[in-house]
């Protein structure tokens, strides 16, 4: 087991988020609940800090591409998303779970891929 110089950062999607995925999307999520969405979201690795007001401010710094790809992994189409993600929007839509310990339990190496991000 190894502490990994990190902290996390969970994106859960609130129901703002979720009302107006279901108008975007319409009877194609008809099956999906807010409980269900929230259930398996994004994690992020993020820089490891002892104060949540830091991870905060990353979030705050980084709110436009994290608002971009929320909306993209799940409606492709830009002309679809909201046409004012401001922070306070990201902040109305999204709770961000962030947790100081992270620990990696796993004995082979990381593996990093870079992602493209939307925005």
């Amino acid at each position: 087991m190894y502490e990994v110089n990190r902290s996390l950062a969970i994106i859960r999607p609130k129901a703002p988020f979720f009302d107006w995925l279901a108008h975007a999307c319409g009877e194609d999520i008809d099956h999906l609940t807010l409980d269900a969405l929230r259930t398996d979201c994004t994690t992020l690795l993020i820089p490891a800090f002892d104060e949540p007001e830091a991870g905060v401010r990353f979030i705050d710094n980084r709110f436009e591409t994290l608002f971009g790809m929320e909306l993209a992994s799940w409606v492709e189409d830009q002309a679809l998303w909201p046409a004012n993600r401001s922070l306070k929007l990201f902040w109305e839509w999204f709770d961000v779970e962030l947790h100081t310990m992270v620990l990696d339990l796993v004995e082979e190496e990381i593996q990093n891929t870079r992602v493209s991000s939307t925005g």
